[in-house]
């Protein structure tokens, strides 16, 4: 939890974010992913300063237990000083015990963001998906957290200004918009609408932006006149030298038995496609179902 100190931004994680992106459709499949659409109702996770603090917050965590798809799991939620901003047991349930920072008292609007967070968590670990190492397996949470429905809320809590700042989650703002923008549009929402934090809806633009590149990229056929001109000087330089990876570019050239192929992230799942080079060809990507247009 950043709060009253810098915010990190840009797309440090990225890397890590579309592999999380690819290992969440490797481990639920089409349908799995499929099935966490909608996204939490903004009115599912209201809290109101009449509502009492912790029977507020079983209802919230009740909430996400029930979007998240873990029907026979129970939340305890409680609030101490803590130096991050909440913590779960992870034990073999039926119940979890949440611990949320002392803030939170007074910042109930962030609850749901919070708890978020801790519910997947508990997902995770039932689906026994992680990253090796904290930083990497904190990542993955807030993408899966976002991926699945529930993380616009990490992303309405971020509040910057001139005197004070706050930002839940180890992604960046953009990094949080990045995902929840591919998300919007896999499953054709907006989730702009729930914003109530103008920082927010700037970091979600940012992301949307970077998301929307991610289908403009050789040998996509949506890609634009100055990628397309270096992928044929790449493709030229393939044919006469076999296989080739250019620097700073998604794709590479492969030698195949019956010629060159290249290879390309999905857009969508992130996940490598190869699809051979001969001109204007249809892919269909065999992990998330998107069929891709390019011209290789």
């Amino acid at each position: 939890m950043t709060d009253d100190s810098e915010v990190v931004h840009g797309f440090p994680h990225l890397e890590t974010v579309r592999a999380a992106i690819t290992a969440l459709h490797k481990r639920l499949s089409y349908d799995g992913i499929r099935s966490y659409a909608p996204s939490v109702a903004p009115a599912d996770v209201a809290f109101s300063d009449l509502d009492d603090l912790h029977l507020g917050a079983q209802r919230v965590a009740h909430a996400m237990v029930q979007h998240l798809h873990l029907p026979d799991a129970r939340m305890i939620v409680s609030f101490r000083e803590m130096h991050h901003a909440a913590g779960v047991e992870l034990a073999a349930g039926p119940e979890y015990f949440i611990e949320l920072n002392n803030r939170f008292r007074t910042h109930r609007n962030d609850i749901g963001a919070a708890l978020a967070h801790e519910v997947m968590h508990v997902l995770l670990h039932r689906l026994d998906l992680s990253f090796t190492g904290t930083r990497d397996n904190e990542i993955l949470t807030d993408t899966a957290t976002t991926y699945l429905g529930a993380g616009w809320l990490l992303l309405d809590a971020y509040r910057e200004d001139g005197v004070s700042s706050q930002k839940l989650g180890y992604l960046t703002p953009e990094e949080f918009g990045y995902v929840l923008a591919k998300r919007a549009l896999a499953f054709d929402e907006d989730p702009s609408i729930w914003f109530t934090s103008p920082q927010a809806y700037t970091a979600y633009n940012k992301g949307l932006d970077r998301a929307r590149q991610d289908s403009r990229l050789p040998p996509l056929a949506a890609a634009g006149w100055v990628g397309r001109r270096a992928y044929a000087k790449n493709r030229k330089y393939a044919l006469e030298h076999g296989s080739h990876s250019p620097p700073r570019t998604p794709y590479a050239f492969e030698e195949a038995g019956n010629g060159l192929r290249v290879s390309f992230p999905c857009p969508t799942c992130q996940q490598r496609i190869r699809v051979p080079v001969r001109g204007r060809v249809r892919a269909r990507c065999g992990l998330c179902g998107t069929v891709l247009d390019c011209d290789t």
